[in-house]
């Protein structure tokens, strides 16, 4: 492989989650940016104390990525090889933590009401 083209990077990851695992992921990850969009247009700014709170979810979200990745690979921290794969798995842990911070602050907008 001398190139990574994004129809190789979408097979590597139905290789690696399974094909209806991939695809139901890659689902709610749209739906919930959907929602985190109307949220903010819905209430056209920034509630601070939803966000500090979603801020304080990150930890879990970036454990519980890595987690679910190394489950679906069959791996664990003593696979690690190198420093490729101490990136790869930072970078997992900082998507958790973001998509964690994004799906808190968008159920607690829906939940409740608009300026609590």
């Amino acid at each position: 492989m001398k190139e990574l083209t994004f129809p190789t990077l979408i097979a590597v990851l139905e290789e690696m989650f399974g094909r209806g695992l991939f695809r139901t992921m890659a689902a709610l990850a749209v739906l919930i940016t959907v929602l985190y969009l109307y949220v903010l247009i819905r209430d056209r700014a920034v509630s601070w104390r939803k966000f500090l709170r979603a801020q304080l979810s990150m930890p879990f979200g970036a454990v519980a990525a890595v987690l679910f990745v190394q489950r679906m690979t069959h791996s664990g921290f003593g696979d690690i090889g190198g420093p490729i794969d101490v990136i790869v798995l930072l970078g997992v842990a900082a998507l958790g933590a973001a998509g964690t911070a994004i799906l808190v602050y968008t159920l607690q907008s829906l939940i409740r009401r608009p300026g609590a």
